[in-house]
């Protein structure tokens, strides 16, 4: 019997120099995803909800209208994967994106839903911000992930920033 060989996973190196997306590429990404589709708003709001703050895929289809509070411009998420349940600050843009959906889908008890009004898939969320990727011609594969480590080091920058501003007007 012939021995069964598998292809080599490659490097994140060898396709990309960084793991994480600048904020200009994550515009260029939410304006693709606008333009693909009949989900426009769907999805941008998608790549902007998990670019923001740094939800995984399994979180973003899992999100309940019960997780956002409009009134008090608050997003409750819970983590997945043994993760601290937190609560969010909603941007102006986040919210009007979230007012919007919320029309669109009257009584139905999750924010990002199918053509069929269900749930959606992890696979369905993936490709699409992958041809979001391929669209926004960014040079590079996009994949979910990106946003929250894009996440993660915009909240560092933006730390040391702060830090370096308070420490030059000592």
């Amino acid at each position: 019997m012939p021995k069964l060989t598998f292809p080599k996973r490659h490097k994140h190196c060898d396709v990309r120099s960084r793991e994480h997306l600048t904020p200009p590429e994550v515009d260029k990404l939410r304006k693709a995803a606008h333009r693909i589709g009949r989900h426009g708003e769907r999805n941008d709001t998608m790549i902007l909800l998990a670019y923001r703050h740094g939800v995984r895929v399994a979180e973003l289809i899992h999100l309940g209208w019960d997780q956002v509070d409009l009134d008090q411009r608050l997003l409750h998420v819970r983590r997945v994967q043994n993760g601290v349940p937190s609560t969010h600050p909603l941007t102006g843009t986040a919210m009007r994106a979230l007012q919007k959906l919320k029309r669109l889908a009257g009584d139905a008890a999750y924010v990002f839903l199918s053509e069929r009004k269900g749930l959606l898939t992890d696979s369905s969320v993936r490709k699409m911000i992958a041809q979001a990727g391929e669209v926004a011609e960014l040079g590079f594969p996009v994949h979910q992930h990106q946003l929250r480590h894009g996440c993660g080091y915009k909240l560092a920058h933006s730390v040391y920033a702060l830090h370096t501003a308070l420490h030059e007007t000592t």
